[in-house]
């Protein structure tokens, strides 16, 4: 090749790498970890996706696993609980977190109740023989007739009321010399249901009946017989037994959760299965003292005029109840989706008032009965307090990431716990952190700690009966920690990471 054509190929690819070298000075002297951190200066907190007890104030690399930080909340102004959930807007966002003001309302319930159509017990009825005797004629002789008062039901043949009235007879001429005798015959044939005018009859006529018509006293429909023609009965004997359906009760089985809205007088409205369109309403009479144990139901006894006998017992209803709580005054109700249960307790996050950024605090509360896809609140929340409706969850997976009280570690918590602070504690980085919260919680009847960088505070809460502060602070000291209290050995110190070395 020509010695000058080697001469100029040299000069252009001279000319191109000083180029880019020119570019790259002019445009790729930002790194992106620079650009990054110019753009979130904002950010306080930072920790490893996949080793959460890591705490830096700055961007950097996980010290175990090299991963770049992740942000964990923005800063904010203002005094913090050391229980609450900071978030950021973005974290909300993409949690679907939700958020509403709570207020007092008078609970109302739809109930559901399922039932049958029952004969009215108060109207049952027995039809009895008056006189002893034989059945000589059953006119009534078929379950279902219906009976009106004063119907002939039966004929019988009474040796005694033919000996009763051949007494009358006698009486009759005895009346002028023993008048009482003929008033008690009379009162004899009058307590065998005889009339008056067939008494008279009788006494004119001279004339006896060997048989006696039986007249029903009650008026319904025929349930059970209990004799056949022929048979002999003793005076009280019962033939028939009879309802009246002109009122009947529709007997509803209600779960003792809906007991709280169930009130004697509340008016019901239910429609029955075989006759659509029709609804049929009473009023609640009776509610059963006793709980059915296998079905863990109650009887709810509901009273309906029946004028055209459309009812029939047996047949299905279907009730529908708007019904309030039985205890006077406005309660606080939330929906049923801003509830954790951890078991024994229920739970809701808290929005935290008047400050910059996000916060929630963990809440017990006691819930009252159930509206279906609400509760009604006991004690916990006040009125206007702001809770989380939807996204509780999230927050509280949140808590256990950062090692506060959770749904999850709350059980383990004792009510009577105390909150103590030791001061002064040293440490640069997230493993420090790691480190000092780790080696109080080690402790027995340490329930909660939370080491703060920059203000080096140590958030503690314990069982003061069972463990002091004083213990606390030399077991820190002994991970290699300076506090207020005790000074860590320098060998324990020096053998710390490089990123822990504090002193000067």
């Amino acid at each position: 090749m020509d010695k000058n054509k080697i001469i100029k190929y040299v000069v252009y690819i001279a000319i191109l790498v000083a180029g880019m070298f020119i570019g790259w000075l002019l445009f790729g002297g930002q790194s992106k970890d620079s650009s990054l951190t110019e753009n979130i200066t904002e950010i306080e907190v930072w920790t490893c996706s996949m080793h959460p007890q890591i705490r830096q104030d700055k961007f950097g690399k996980c010290p175990i696993c090299a991963m770049d930080l992740i942000p964990v909340k923005t800063s904010g102004t203002g005094t913090v609980d050391i229980d609450a959930i900071q978030l950021s807007e973005e974290a909300m966002a993409l949690a679907n977190i939700q958020t509403t003001f709570v207020s007092r309302t008078n609970p109302v319930k739809v109930l559901h109740l399922y039932g049958t159509i029952k004969p009215n017990e108060r109207l049952l009825r027995s039809q009895v023989s008056h006189v002893s005797g034989r059945i000589e004629k059953l006119i009534v002789n078929t379950v279902g007739e219906n009976v009106r008062v004063g119907q002939v039901i039966a004929t019988v043949y009474s040796p005694d009321l033919l000996n009763a009235q051949q007494e009358l007879l006698e009486a009759k001429k005895l009346a002028n010399v023993q008048p009482t005798l003929l008033i008690a015959a009379r009162e004899k044939l009058r307590s065998w249901k005889l009339s008056d005018e067939l008494i008279a009859k009788i006494e004119e006529t001279g004339q006896i009946a060997p048989t006696i018509d039986i007249v029903a006293n009650v008026t319904g429909i025929v349930t059970v017989k209990r004799v056949e023609q022929g048979n002999y009965v003793s005076q009280g004997t019962v033939l028939f037994d009879l309802v009246d359906l002109s009122s009947v009760w529709a007997v509803f089985d209600a779960y003792e959760s809906d007991l709280p809205y169930l009130n004697i007088g509340d008016k019901v409205e239910y429609n029955l299965q075989s006759l659509p369109g029709k609804t049929y309403e009473g009023k609640i009479v009776f509610i059963d003292p006793i709980l059915y144990k296998n079905t863990r139901t109650i009887k709810v006894r509901v009273e309906t005029a029946n004028p055209k006998l459309e009812l029939k017992p047996e047949m299905y209803a279907n009730a529908l109840l708007k019904a309030s709580l039985k205890r006077s005054g406005n309660e606080i109700v939330i929906p049923k989706t801003a509830i954790l249960w951890t078991g024994k307790r229920s739970i809701v996050y808290i929005k935290q008032p008047d400050t910059d950024v996000p916060l929630f605090k963990l809440r017990e509360i006691e819930l009252g009965p159930s509206l279906g896809e609400e509760y009604v609140v006991i004690s916990g929340i006040d009125d206007g307090e702001e809770i989380v409706t939807n996204g509780a969850f999230a927050i509280d997976a949140s808590a256990q990431l950062e090692g506060k009280i959770s749904m999850m570690n709350m059980e383990e918590t004792p009510s009577n716990y105390k909150e103590v602070t030791l001061k002064e504690v040293k440490g640069l980085c997230g493993m420090c952190k790691s480190r000092i919260e780790k080696t109080a919680k080690s402790l027995n009847a340490v329930f909660y700690a939370e080491w703060d960088p920059d203000t080096e505070k140590l958030f503690l809460k314990i069982d003061p009966k069972k463990v002091s502060l004083d213990a606390i602070a030399k077991a820190v000291a002994k991970a290699g920690h300076n506090n207020e209290k005790y000074k860590a050995d320098d060998d324990v110190y020096k053998a710390l990471p490089g990123c822990c070395l504090y002193r000067d």
